[in-house]
């Protein structure tokens, strides 16, 4: 013990300088250090700020260890308050480590973990958390995939999925295989050293048989192409029910705005309600950009490529609460694109993101956003799946093209106008928390699930047994 305080002391000694009061106010402080009558001994003479370095610089393993060898740091030790400490500076935040901890270890289906907070375990939670070997995550999209490590913030990587690699919707082996390989040797990671979360854009969208054969064809491919390929374990989801976490929500209604269609996806315990419906409008990102290009061409805005409409989309456009009201009003406004100049836009602005609730501006012939959305909770209602209403209340936006500002606040206001008090009090519509990436970042919170891979995953023994699973498609 002594050398290893005199180790503590040194590096305190060694880094002070480097901690400013800042960085020990941005962790939030465990209240055992400045609420629990409980002593430290000597500890107990010392600033707080000091206490926190010292915490900080031993970390979760030495002080395990300090409280064998000095009975004073056991109530510290065992204090849950100090592990939910350490959890908050470990890859994910402390909110979403929370969520998935008490929703989602016990693996699909879901089991929300109802005993209170303090009969949880942080010490072995963190300890599993730990020793998880981290995965794959590859978020496979129509338009656009992303790829990274779940120890990761963000996805390392991103790649035009369609352009380089086809329809990987269709159940080809030789085409899964090459995208999954290609992938694997752009992160340069050995295949059979880690497992996979692997999600896929919702597709064959009927609780028909034929759907459910679909689905099963191309579920049978990914496992089939992972496996020849040596990963140890797979876990498939899709990336509605990805959103839905990312959301830190189990239950809700994903509207999922794609690279060609919007899906609305009524999810109930990590469970799509195919049989409820899922409603499908045939207006995706791609239709949405389309639309500005076609209205810069018109105003002979002149334009090198796809890009600059899109990233012109990205940091202009916006939708308007009143339609009607916006066309009087003057919103020009000017963004500059690397390499291109100045670019200036007006009633574009908005005019863009209305084609999801008026397609037939853009020539489409199909519902709006706030129709399918009231279409699906209609029939949430109808269908009394729970003693409640409220699972189906909260709204949760995903896709890159959901980010536009005021699309939140206009998909709520119109469903308050089309659904009736009984269905539409209590609504609540969320915006992306981390805009086209939450389908990654739900795959990442698994991977880094201190029971992963546990049920989580198939691995190649068992898919080669051909055995039934329950997976979350």
């Amino acid at each position: 013990m002594a050398m290893l305080l005199k180790k503590v002391w040194e590096s305190v000694s060694n880094r002070a300088t480097s901690f400013s009061s800042s960085s020990i106010d941005s962790v939030t402080t465990p209240l055992s250090y400045t609420e629990s009558s409980s002593s430290l001994g000597a500890f107990d003479r010392l600033p707080i700020d000091v206490v926190l370095q010292i915490v900080r610089l031993v970390g979760p393993k030495d002080a395990a260890r300090l409280s064998v060898v000095c009975k004073s740091w056991r109530p510290l030790v065992s204090d849950n308050r100090l592990w939910i400490y350490f959890l908050q500076n470990y890859h994910d935040t402390w909110d979403s480590v929370f969520f998935v901890e008490t929703h989602l270890r016990s693996g699909y289906p879901i089991q929300t973990f109802s005993s209170p907070i303090t009969e949880l375990s942080f010490m072995r939670i963190y300890g599993q958390r730990v020793q998880v070997p981290g995965a794959v995550i590859v978020d496979g999209g129509s338009g656009h995939c992303k790829y990274g490590w779940s120890k990761n913030a963000c996805p390392s990587g991103r790649s035009a999925t369609f352009l380089e690699f086809g329809n990987i919707e269709s159940p080809m082996y030789s085409r899964l295989q090459h995208f999954f390989a290609t992938i694997y040797s752009r992160m340069q990671v050995k295949v059979s050293a880690h497992p996979i979360v692997v999600s896929l854009p919702l597709c064959h969208y009927d609780d028909t048989e034929s759907a459910r054969a679909s689905r099963r064809q191309l579920k049978d491919a990914i496992y089939t192409a992972l496996f020849d390929m040596n990963v140890p374990a797979v876990c498939a989801i899709n990336q509605a029910t990805l959103a839905l976490y990312a959301a830190q929500r189990t239950s809700g209604i994903v509207v999922n705005i794609g690279f060609q269609v919007t899906s609305v996806v009524p999810i109930l315990h990590g469970k799509i309600m195919r049989t409820v419906g899922v409603e499908v409008m045939g207006v995706g990102a791609l239709k949405v950009t389309g639309f500005l290009r076609e209205q810069m061409q018109q105003n002979n805005l002149n334009f090198e490529s796809l890009h600059t409409v899109h990233t012109l989309k990205e940091n202009l456009c916006y939708v308007a609460a009143d339609y009607e009201a916006e066309l009087y009003k003057d919103t020009q406004a000017s963004f500059e694109v690397p390499g291109e100049g100045w670019f200036t836009l007006s009633k574009e602005r908005f005019k863009t993101g209305e084609v999801l609730f008026q397609p037939c501006i853009a020539g489409v012939c199909a519902m709006g956003l706030q129709q399918a959305v009231a279409l699906c909770m209609d029939h949430c209602h109808a269908a009394e799946l729970t003693e409640d209403d409220a699972w189906f209340k909260t709204i949760v936006l995903s896709g890159g093209t959901a980010c536009l500002p005021g699309l939140a606040e206009r998909l709520e206001k119109e469903l308050h106008g089309l659904l009736p008090p009984s269905i539409s009090n209590g609504i609540r519509v969320i915006s992306p928390s981390y805009g086209a990436d939450s389908a990654w970042i739900g795959a990442k919170l698994i991977g880094n699930l201190s029971t992963f891979p546990g049920s989580w995953c198939v691995r190649k023994k068992q898919f080669r047994r051909k055995s039934r699973f329950t997976l979350a498609w």
